[in-house]
């Protein structure tokens, strides 16, 4: 078997994005995010028309936004850091929801915030991603850390023996997420968080 695996998520993980996209749609696009509702298909409204915006535009927003602002974002406090310490007992997988095309955006960005780890797109659940990597490099012990609990139920079911840690760094929209039902843990600070996921990397080591 071989070094533990730290898989993680990117945006509202390591880095925010929900308030950076906020404020370009009003910048660019006169739309009113509604950030602290926590419901993402409901929250975005015409500032003109004071109508919801309907969820067949939310997706080429969000295309929009990771096509050309990425830069906007910024790191997530302690994540660099917990990289680091992470980094020095177990292997590092960042697993972001963007298609293929965005792989050399987010590396680039990444790398821009001082991390340069191993970097894989996906679309849809993680589950099957995540039990992939596991599959491949077979290591003594495995965590997982996305912020949206849809990922963390795919993973309870492709890859069961995966440690799962709940994460929502954005301060405004955490207090509007509940606890995902299928981490092992809520934590939305990287200090505590990093101490969890190293105990967890090192149980079977």
């Amino acid at each position: 078997m071989n070094r533990p695996l730290f898989i993680s998520d990117c945006d509202e993980v390591l880095l925010h994005m929900v308030a950076h996209f906020e404020e370009w749609l009003d910048e660019a696009h006169a739309i009113r995010f509604h950030l602290e509702s926590g419901d993402f298909a409901s929250a975005l409204t015409d500032k003109v028309s004071g109508e919801t915006v309907p969820p067949d535009r939310i997706w080429p927003l969000l295309d929009g936004f990771f096509r050309s602002e990425m830069h906007r974002q910024t790191l997530v406090p302690g994540a660099a850091e917990a990289l680091g310490r992470i980094g020095e007992v177990a292997d590092i997988v960042i697993l972001t929801n963007l298609g293929d095309e965005a792989h050399g955006w987010r590396v680039e960005q990444l790398a821009n915030h001082g991390i340069n780890h191993h970097v894989v797109c996906n679309r849809g659940g993680k589950g099957g991603p995540v039990k992939a990597l596991v599959d491949e490099r077979n290591p003594r012990s495995a965590v997982f850390v996305d912020d949206l609990p849809v990922h963390h139920a795919s993973v309870a079911k492709h890859a069961p023996d995966v440690w799962r840690l709940h994460m929502v760094a954005e301060p405004r929209l955490a207090p509007a997420v509940p606890r995902a039902v299928d981490a092992h843990a809520r934590i939305d600070e990287w200090p505590a968080a990093t101490d969890w996921i190293i105990d967890r990397l090192m149980e079977r080591a």
